[in-house]
């Protein structure tokens, strides 16, 4: 109960939740409004930032091949580029934008044409000063095919860019009612000249400025003296993300004090952390999700018929009672969930059905095993879902071979490029990003090969749609064609659990997503 306590506390302090609903809920859980009220100051203290020290974490996701090109961020790399990257908007932990380079932004009222105003006096840690030019170099490489950006989806319906002044003019080819949202984008790292020059410097605006990178092994950033937003982050001297990808290794580099903060904290093992002095548990709700991805283009998946019976073949419930132990939610084969704003809540949920699983197995003529690629770095009990969903397929008549694969180098050598794997993703700000980055068929990240045209012109219609009722119905209509005809069996949303030292104070939850956000290590600080 104290942990529980503790995080809505800190959620008051952070702006997550009201005075009132805090007193409400420690009342529910009898608690006295002396105390309640004493763990409120007690927040309250906890929040104002210590500067020094050094942050050190411990966080998977790392592997030898990656870089620091924006264009290629995945986990780790995502995580180390929001403490020296610097954007135009981001997302807040209630789901709000704020501006960050942009200091204003308007549009026309088509919604066609849309202006960002930059800051003045911001300066790169090359100590040149961050001007609009910059912002639109970024946005034309993004925007480039040979970029193999995993914006690029998101990029694809920018018409022309131009910079005016401090002011950068976006047109786009179809109006985007939602185009500040996609700024958030974590590949959007404005850059010296766009990048051009050198992608992989690491050089940007953030609170950090880069001074270890060892892929695979770690990386590192000292505090940037002219960061233009010294109140909001920044606070320690230094940060060090060591990469630690095995589960067990990252929870004993926590205890033993080697790390002050680790991510992806398996379900199976939360309650034995939270027994651990001094340690505390983050497990926040939000668009999250695991997925088993199929090839839709690929032999012998591209076959519907056995897409199907792999889907009626999912026990859902069964994976979020024994893998996610009632940290998250059913999923229903489609990527978007109740944090979504416009997520339409009408959709038939999809049940396990061994007898229908059977049917549609006959009906793809398929015969023999089918083959599954997982790890346990893929997404937290990995491994343990494969062999429940093996469990199930066989009830259906099913034949599931598991080959495991070694957690190191499984983002580079086997996601996106297997046919039929296990993976995960932390969602994005709003719907149209999260089909255009992985669904539109022309999407760099769209890891199911799923290409339906119907689905793309629907994603434009709804881009351009003002109108929230009339977009609601389009994105329903998108979700049942993921749904039915795509490649995504999404078994559950998944809480992110992070587990952090109490020497960490300034820790929001983020809106959901993967170590607050991926702002950790830039907003917190060592509280002793």
């Amino acid at each position: 109960m104290s942990q529980e306590l503790d995080y809505l506390s800190r959620g008051v302090a952070a702006g997550r939740l009201s005075r009132r609903e805090f007193l409400g809920r420690a009342t529910a859980l009898g608690v006295s409004a002396t105390f309640a009220n004493s763990l409120l100051a007690r927040a309250a203290r906890a929040q104002e930032p210590v500067r020094g020290g050094i942050i050190k974490g411990g966080v998977e996701g790392g592997g030898a091949t990656q870089s620091l090109d924006p264009a290629t961020f995945v986990t780790l790399p995502g995580i180390f580029g929001k403490c020296w990257g610097e954007y135009l908007m981001a997302l807040m932990p209630d789901g709000r934008l704020e501006n960050r380079l942009a200091e204003e932004v308007g549009s026309s009222d088509d919604v066609k044409i849309w202006t960002f105003k930059i800051r003045q006096d911001v300066e790169f840690h090359n100590g040149k000063t961050v001007t609009a030019e910059d912002v639109v170099a970024t946005m034309e490489r993004h925007s480039k095919e040979q970029s193999k950006s995993a914006a690029l989806g998101i990029m694809r319906n920018i018409e022309s860019l131009k910079a005016d002044g401090r002011d950068v003019v976006i047109t786009l080819k179809e109006p985007d009612a939602e185009l500040p949202f996609l700024m958030t984008d974590y590949h959007l790292v404005i850059q010296p000249n766009g990048g051009k020059d050198n992608p992989a410097e690491g050089i940007s605006a953030g609170p950090y400025k880069v001074t270890v990178n060892e892929p695979g092994v770690r990386h590192g950033g000292e505090r940037f003296a002219n960061f233009w937003q010294a109140d909001k982050m920044g606070f320690a001297d230094q940060v060090e993300i060591i990469v630690i990808n095995d589960a067990t290794a990252r929870i004993s580099a926590l205890q033993s004090g080697q790390v002050h903060m680790i991510n992806k904290v398996e379900p199976k093992v939360v309650d034995f952390v939270k027994r651990v002095p001094n340690l505390k548990v983050e497990a926040v709700s939000g668009p999250g999700h695991y997925v088993f991805i199929i090839h839709c283009d690929t032999a012998p998946f591209d076959n519907k018929h056995l897409r199907m019976a792999l889907k009626l073949a999912m026990d859902r419930q069964e994976m979020v009672d024994k893998i996610l132990r009632g940290y998250g939610t059913v999923g229903n084969d489609f990527p978007i969930n109740a944090s979504y704003p416009l997520f339409a809540d009408d959709i038939e949920q999809r049940t396990f059905d061994p007898d229908q699983a059977k049917h549609y197995y006959g009906k793809s003529g398929h015969s023999g095993p089918v083959l599954l690629r997982t790890a346990h770095s893929s997404f937290p009990g990995a491994v343990d879902a494969a062999q429940l969903y093996q469990q199930s397929c066989a009830k259906a008549g099913i034949t599931l071979e598991i080959k495991r694969e070694p957690d190191d180098g499984y983002s580079e050598e086997v996601w996106n490029k297997k046919p039929f794997c296990t993976s995960f993703w932390s969602g994005r700000a709003i719907q149209s990003q999260m089909y255009s980055t992985a669904y539109l068929s022309t999407a760099p990240w769209n890891e199911t090969r799923f290409s339906n045209e119907k689905f793309d012109k629907l994603l434009t219609e709804a881009r351009a749609e003002l109108d929230e009722d009339k977009r609601k119905n389009l994105y329903r209509e998108m979700a049942i064609i993921v749904r039915d005809e795509g490649g995504t069996i999404l078994p559950m949303f998944n809480q992110f659990i992070d587990a952090i030292s109490d020497k960490v104070g300034g820790y929001s939850g983020g809106r959901g997503e993967l170590m607050d956000g991926g702002y950790a290590f830039a907003r917190c600080w060592l509280t002793a």
